[in-house]
C-alpha cells in the first residue's frame, strides 16, 4: 500500500515495472496506491496502467460520516461542511475560516490544478472559484461571468477552468437537462460548490449570522443537496438542473432512461411546484422528490447516495 503516490516522480512507470516483475515471478500481490488529489492520480496514470487498475474515488465526507465521527448537528454540517480536519476548529470560526481558505482552497488549487496542467491565467481560475462560491446554487451565464471577472478571456476558457475545478472537487457547473445533448452543452451552468464550507467560509457570515439570514440559509441547503448528489454519483449517473420560461427544477438525476426530478424546499422559499409539474408533463420522470418542507427530511435525503433516488418508489 503506497500513500501520497503523486509525490514520486513518474510513479506510474515504477509501479508498472515492479508489478510486471512480480507477476512474472508469481508473487500474489495486491497493490493499493493512494493520493490526496484526484487529478494527480489521473495524470499520473497516463497510459501505462490502462487495464491494470480499478479506481476507487473518495469524495467529501457525507452527513452520516460527520455525525458518526464528530456528533455534529445538521446545522453544523450544513455550515462547516464535510472537511474532517476542520471539525476541531469549529469553536474558533476565525481559525476554521483560515483553514478552509489557506489549507483547502489555496492548497487544492495550487497542488491539484496549477502544478499538474497548463493554466495560462491562474488568477482567473482562482477568481472563478471565488465567483462560484458566491453564486453557488444559482444559474449564471458564461457571458455574465465574463462581465464580473477581470482578464476573463473567453467562454471556452471559463468552461475549461470550471471543468478543472470540478475535477479537483471544488466547484461544479451543472448543465441544463434536455433530451438533446447539444442543448445541454450549450446551456448556462448552474454553479454548485462541492462542499458547503467553500461557500460559507468566503461569505463572511458567522454560523449564527448565516442561520439568521433565511435566504442565505436556504441557498446553503440547496447547495448541500447538489453537492451530495454530485459527490455520491455512481458511474453512468448524470446530474442536471432544468429551467424553462421561469419554471425550474433544482436538480435532475439521469441514468439511461431513468429520470428523477428533485426540488428543495426549506420552508423559507415560497411558490408552488409548478416547475416540477411542467417538467413531469414534458419528460415523464421515473420519480419526483421534494426535499425538506412537505417532502423527504433533509437528513434522510443526505443519508442515501444519488443512485438510491433513481430507483422506483415502493
Amino acid at each position: 500500500m503506497l500513500d501520497e503516490i503523486q509525490d514520486i516522480p513518474d510513479w506510474s512507470r515504477t509501479v508498472k515495472g515492479l508489478w510486471d516483475q512480480d507477476q512474472a515471478t508469481g508473487s500474489p500481490l495486491r497493490v493499493v496506491v493512494m493520493g490526496s488529489a484526484p487529478l494527480q492520480l489521473l495524470v499520473g496514470l497516463g497510459e501505462r496502467l490502462v487495464g491494470r487498475f480499478l479506481p476507487l474515488p473518495v469524495s467529501h465526507w457525507s452527513l452520516p460520516e460527520m455525525v458518526r465521527a464528530f456528533d455534529c448537528s445538521m446545522d453544523q454540517y450544513l455550515f462547516f461542511g464535510g472537511y474532517p480536519a476542520g471539525a476541531e476548529r469549529w469553536d474558533n470560526e476565525y481559525d476554521w475560516r483560515s483553514y478552509i481558505e489557506d489549507g483547502i482552497i489555496q492548497r487544492n488549487v495550487e497542488r491539484d490544478i496549477l502544478s499538474l496542467t497548463r493554466v495560462d491565467k491562474p488568477a482567473l481560475l482562482a477568481n472563478l472559484l471565488e465567483l462560484g462560491s458566491f453564486y453557488s446554487g444559482q444559474i449564471l451565464a458564461y457571458n455574465k461571468m465574463l462581465g464580473q471577472l477581470q482578464d476573463a478571456g473567453n467562454t471556452t476558457t471559463l468552461a475549461r477552468y470550471l471543468a478543472l475545478l470540478s475535477g479537483a472537487g471544488l466547484l461544479a457547473g451543472l448543465s441544463k437537462y434536455s433530451s438533446k445533448a447539444h442543448r445541454q452543452r450549450a446551456s448556462s451552468p448552474k454553479l454548485n460548490v462541492l462542499n458547503t464550507a467553500l461557500m460559507t467560509a468566503s461569505s463572511g457570515y458567522t454560523f449564527e449570522e448565516a442561520k439568521a439570514d433565511r435566504s442565505f440559509w436556504g441557498r446553503i441547503v440547496e447547495t448541500a443537496v447538489g453537492a451530495h448528489l454530485h459527490n455520491t454519483r455512481s458511474p453512468g449517473v448524470r446530474l442536471y438542473y432544468w429551467r424553462h420560461n421561469g419554471l425550474e427544477v433544482d436538480f435532475v438525476l439521469a441514468r439511461g432512461p431513468r429520470l428523477t426530478a428533485i426540488e428543495v424546499k426549506t420552508g423559507l422559499r415560497r411558490g408552488a411546484l409548478s416547475g416540477m409539474e411542467e417538467f413531469t408533463r414534458r419528460f415523464k420522470p421515473t420519480r419526483t422528490e421534494v426535499v425538506g418542507t412537505g417532502g423527504i427530511a433533509l437528513h434522510e435525503f443526505l443519508s442515501e447516495p444519488a443512485s438510491y433516488w433513481l430507483e422506483e418508489e415502493g
